[in-house]
């Protein structure tokens, strides 16, 4: 039988290692920072917070500090030194930009554009103009087309004979006129006489037909510095209905002719073909009737001419609305 090595058989003590949880581990770690986050909490609340009075001092001593005699941070030499390179600077920028303006400006000439190719053909406007391309009046009230009567007369200003006697030259033929010389030179201009439009020169009749219920309108080509119209042929203009019926319209009269005569380009420009005035043809509508709405266009005819553009209608055509009534 085996000896107990203890005497009495009392058992020896056992000894335990302790091993702390990784629970109390974490927890232990995680208390230390909470303290800190609550002693910085109470730093922050005992920090003391600058007045109002405080913040306009901090902002005065900004703008100037007496001690270092320093404006918004900077010393007078400081500023000093800023503006003479901005100035210098901008300077050289302006007379950079000036030079490059001049040396442009040299390539191109004051009397005629310099690239022509692309040119397109005329545009074409009306005569009176007054609350768009709708003219809607009646025979009988003359308050009605007053505006008309007006807009027409202020626009035959330039073209009143006396005026085109003075200042410009009657010319025959029906030709181009050429008027060959330096660029700078002075050209002569053709008459065109109100008198030359007939019964829509407002002349015999001050109401240019509106008020008994037969309007004229005055159409012209845009001006365009040496272009020759027509390729030698005039070109003509032609007026048809594009919403109604042409007989409600009947033929229209022209004056002097439904044509542009070429004695009157090529044009030089308005610096030199001074009393310049463009050619027109008038078109008076005597046969149309009344209380009825018409959708009416009327459009150059020509070589060269380009009447159908989807994209320009004012591109050797234009269209406007008429409504006479009784």
């Amino acid at each position: 039988m085996e000896q107990n090595s203890t005497a009495g058989g009392a058992e020896e003590p056992r000894h335990e290692t302790y091993l702390p949880s990784p629970e109390n581990t974490i927890e232990q770690n995680r208390e230390p920072s909470t303290e800190e986050e609550s002693d910085e909490e109470l730093n922050e609340d005992k920090m003391p917070r600058k007045t109002w009075g405080e913040v306009m001092s901090d902002l005065k001593m900004f703008c100037w500090n007496p001690e270092k005699g320093e404006f918004m941070g900077r010393s007078g030499k400081s500023w000093g030194l800023i503006l003479l390179f901005y100035s210098v600077l901008y300077v050289f920028l302006a007379a950079m930009f000036s030079v490059c303006l001049y040396a442009l400006l040299l390539t191109i000439s004051p009397y005629k554009p310099t690239y022509r190719e692309r040119v397109v053909p005329p545009g074409v406007m009306i005569s009176p103009c007054v609350e768009g391309f709708d003219i809607a009046f009646n025979a009988s009230d003359s308050e009605s087309w007053k505006k008309y009567k007006e807009a027409l007369d202020y626009y035959l200003n330039p073209y009143d004979d006396d005026i085109q006697e003075k200042k410009n030259l009657l010319c025959n033929g029906e030709n181009y006129i050429m008027r060959d010389g330096a660029e700078d030179a002075v050209r002569t201009a053709c008459q065109f006489k109100r008198s030359f439009l007939g019964n829509c020169s407002g002349i015999e009749d001050p109401s240019f037909g509106y008020s008994e219920g037969k309007p004229c309108i005055l159409m012209k080509m845009n001006r365009i510095v040496g272009y020759l119209p027509g390729d030698g042929t005039a070109v003509s203009v032609s007026c048809e209905v594009q919403k109604g019926e042409q007989e409600d319209l009947g033929p229209p009269s022209f004056y002097p002719s439904n044509s542009f005569s070429l004695k009157y380009y090529p044009y030089y420009g308005k610096l030199v073909h001074v009393n310049y005035t463009s050619p027109l043809v008038a078109i008076q509508f005597p046969d149309v009737k009344k209380d009825i709405l018409l959708t009416v266009q009327c459009k150059l005819n020509g070589s060269g001419i380009i009447n159908d553009s989807p994209h320009d209608r004012f591109l050797g055509r234009i269209t406007f609305t008429l409504l006479v009534g009784a």
